[in-house]
């Protein structure tokens, strides 16, 4: 009676790597979505698939189709309310191929090795990004700059007005001027040069971020977790400057260590 309940864990070579796989795969989401709103609801359908295999294993039948219905129904709630976390997702590994060795070689292949790169271009321009903010930070000037890189931003560039300039610190500091109508929202580079200011960037939607961090500081996050693009904070509170990337915050202790950070981000050398 007992090797027939437990029958089930009589278990092959390919059981036990089907099993490994789907511990990886859970552990994989449940990194991604920790912090966030969506952890709870990820426990619960967790909770509920476990239920499922006791119940089926006990050869409950009754249970175990309820299950099974819930499941599959709960399948395409999964998706629904994972939406947003699964494009994140799939935006962050699309991005990371595409910047690795072999990803490039697929672009330069499709678009030639002339292709329009979002990258800045040229190490006075990235003296110039950072000598903005350090004035600004002296000022403690809030401002809010997204460096694009492949992934589109189209849309959040929709958001707001647009520019085509080239980066220049006098410029950077007006656009971020208090009494500027253009200071609010995020300024965007893209390309090497600068495409938008007062853009609207989506919020992070994590919980476990310090109570010290202001609308910028969860922007910068968000846009950071939702593409490939890079972000630098400047707090209007302490003037403290802040490098975002993939969702990461790195604070910012003096100017060379942004030089140093852009420098390594934008491939410069």
């Amino acid at each position: 009676m007992i090797l027939a309940i437990f029958g089930f864990l009589q278990l092959s070579l390919a059981d036990i790597l089907d099993i490994l796989l789907l511990a990886l795969l859970i552990y994989i989401i449940f990194r991604w979505i920790r912090g966030t709103s969506a952890m709870s609801i990820f426990v619960a359908i967790l909770s509920l698939y476990v239920i499922r295999v006791i119940v089926s294993a006990f050869n409950m039948r009754l249970m175990t189709n309820i299950m099974e219905t819930v499941l599959d129904v709960g399948l395409i709630a999964l998706i629904v309310i994972f939406q947003p976390e699964i494009r994140k997702f799939l935006m962050r590994l699309g991005s990371r191929y595409m910047n690795s060795r072999q990803g490039k070689v697929i672009l330069d292949k499709i678009f030639g090795k002339d292709r329009k790169t979002t990258n800045i271009s040229g190490s006075e321009a990235v003296n110039d990004l950072t000598e903005a903010c350090r004035r600004m930070s002296e000022d403690k000037t809030g401002a809010l700059i997204v460096i694009a890189h492949h992934a589109s931003l189209e849309e959040i560039i929709s958001t707001g007005d647009s520019i085509d300039a080239a980066i220049h610190r006098r410029l950077i500091m007006n656009l971020f001027f208090k009494n500027s109508p253009l200071h609010d929202g995020a300024l965007v580079i893209s390309g090497g040069r600068i495409v938008a200011a007062r853009c609207t960037l989506p919020i992070t939607e994590r919980t476990n971020i310090p109570a010290s961090y202001g609308m910028r500081h969860k922007a910068a996050i968000g846009i950071t977790e939702e593409t490939d693009a890079d972000a630098i904070v400047v707090s209007e509170e302490t003037g403290n400057i802040s490098f975002v990337k993939g969702g990461v915050v790195t604070p910012i202790r003096n100017i060379n260590e942004l030089k140093l950070l852009l420098n390594t981000a934008l491939g410069e050398e």
